[in-house]
């Protein structure tokens, strides 16, 4: 994932609905949405060069996604993949707080990523590049390839967008997320923060929804946890690349948590 917006216990219906882009590269083969088969209570899509995945949730509501930390000057070849943090979690048992301490301790072995899981009752975020994990309160908030909250001009906007859209609502339009979520307008050249992947880049990765010849949005997803247990998630696929994005399948799956 690049781009994580949600809403949490801010909602008079749903304790957390959250909206996310995955970014990645084109040619990297991708499972779409769907219960995995050697883990039926698991739903997620899969990278399938390293079997991890970016976002998901389980029948007994367990959720968690993950997106990198742009650091090139830090960046290990052969460190595992990232997605293994959201699969591992999904396919355990440990409770959320006692498997992000779990991760802290070997964070270091990963290059740099922001982590959120939660069930049933909490929520919490970790990341290698912060100190801890922490606990969250309700709120809105957004991650992208830097800490939770970063004032990243995708993630300024994006919340603002998201909260436009909630405050004051009882019902969640579902279209009007996935707008937010297909934002194509670059940020102006001095809202740009400095990665160390040079101008061109930091161009092309500005907006919420990212196109490039080798590069960009591959899946949307929406997930939407009602108070009464009923859970909901849709993934919206795209295809080819550069300007001529095209919209895929959107899978929609739906199911009363398993207590």
């Amino acid at each position: 994932m690049c781009l994580i917006l949600f809403s949490y216990r801010m909602h008079p219906d749903y304790r957390l609905i959250l909206a996310a882009n995955r970014d990645e590269f084109y040619n990297r083969p991708t499972a779409p949405l769907g219960y995995w088969k050697e883990h039926p209570d698991v739903l997620a899509g899969r990278d399938l060069k390293s079997n991890g995945t970016w976002l998901g949730v389980t029948r007994t509501g367990r959720i968690a996604a993950v997106t990198n930390y742009r650091d090139p000057n830090t960046y290990m070849q052969n460190a595992p993949s990232r997605g293994i943090l959201v699969s591992e979690y999904l396919t355990g048992n440990s409770n959320p707080a006692q498997y992000l301490k779990t991760i802290n301790k070997i964070g270091h072995t990963f290059n740099g990523f922001n982590l959120i899981a939660g069930d049933g009752s909490e929520l919490y975020y970790c990341s290698n590049r912060a100190t801890g994990i922490q606990k969250l309160k309700p709120g809105i908030y957004g991650i992208s390839n830097h800490l939770l909250d970063t004032a990243w001009p995708k993630v300024s906007k994006g919340k603002a967008k998201l909260r436009a859209q909630l405050m004051g609502k009882e019902k969640v339009k579902i279209e009007k997320i996935w707008r937010v979520l297909s934002d194509r307008s670059p940020a102006l050249d001095p809202e740009l923060p400095d990665t160390g992947v040079g101008l061109q880049w930091e161009r092309i990765l500005s907006p919420v929804f990212i196109t490039s010849q080798d590069y960009g949005t591959r899946s949307s997803s929406i997930v939407l946890i009602k108070k009464s247990g009923q859970l909901a998630i849709m993934e919206r696929t795209f295809l080819d690349s550069g300007n001529d994005i095209k919209q895929g399948e959107t899978r929609h799956y739906s199911f009363k948590i398993r207590h």
